[in-house]
């Protein structure tokens, strides 16, 4: 059913993607998809940039990447099961240029618990489901478990 999907990871969050994870390789099983893991760094202001060490971006691209690999190989997609894109800037914009430029026909998105002034979804989550250029499944997180 679906070629190419895309699972945006957060890349302060990256054990929230899990269930994204989990679900994408779910839906990749049936017809062999491809899974595109998209992280997306901030962008650093000049005035923070020159702050940091020259190798502040390198090492923060190599420790997400790892993070990353692991939290995808602890919800069962074995390492040549996917791909990773580490871009920088806006996260829904990047999302949806990297569904865009790759073809994507599903995006497989995690949502924070909702809070007051996001009603529904998180922010980047309700911006990508607008914009997206394809389909997109949101995955909630796990409730808290009780008190």
């Amino acid at each position: 059913m679906f070629k190419k999907i895309i699972v945006p990871v957060d890349p302060n969050e990256v054990e929230f993607a899990e269930s994204a994870l989990a679900a994408a390789a779910e839906l990749a099983r049936p017809s062999g998809a491809e899974i595109r893991l998209v992280a997306v760094m901030p962008t650093l202001n000049g005035y923070v940039a020159e702050l940091l060490p020259a190798d502040y971006s390198v090492a923060l691209g190599r420790e997400t990447d790892a993070r990353i690999h692991a939290v995808a190989a602890k919800a069962g997609l074995a390492p040549t099961g996917y791909t990773l894109s580490l871009r920088t800037g806006s996260v829904y914009h990047e999302v949806i240029d990297e569904a865009v430029e790759t073809g994507a026909d599903v995006i497989v998105v995690t949502s924070h618990r909702p809070a007051m002034k996001t009603y529904l979804l998180g922010s980047n989550a309700a911006k990508i489901v607008r914009h997206a250029p394809c389909s997109v499944l949101v995955m909630r997180d796990p409730a808290p478990p009780a008190a």
